[in-house]
């Protein structure tokens, strides 16, 4: 089988001879805008919420401590459930106050 070049041969560029390169990129104008996508702009409001919660209520630690110790201590696991799904819309900016689903 023979191969045959159907192109035109390329010569090999010398060492000392500088080759042609693309123009660079130009900078992009300050008046270009950057969208974001819905998953990158509810990631943005979710850390924006972390950063203004506060971290420990150490008088409510203590408070808990003490019921658990004297037994007093129950958990309501509705009331913990809509509270965690309160945060998650409040975190989602969908802040639905007492709103039942």
């Amino acid at each position: 089988m023979k191969i045959e070049s159907l192109g035109k041969p390329v010569a090999p560029v010398p060492a000392n001879e500088a080759r042609p390169r693309p123009p660079a990129a130009t900078p992009k104008s300050a008046g270009e805008k950057v969208q974001l996508s819905t998953l990158s702009a509810t990631l943005q409001k979710a850390e924006t919420a972390l950063d203004e919660a506060p971290v420990v209520d150490r008088a409510r630690v203590e408070e808990i401590k003490t019921a658990i110790r004297e037994g007093r201590f129950r958990v309501d696991a509705n009331r913990i459930a809509d509270g965690l799904i309160q945060s998650v819309r409040q975190m989602l900016g969908h802040g639905v106050e007492g709103a039942d689903t």
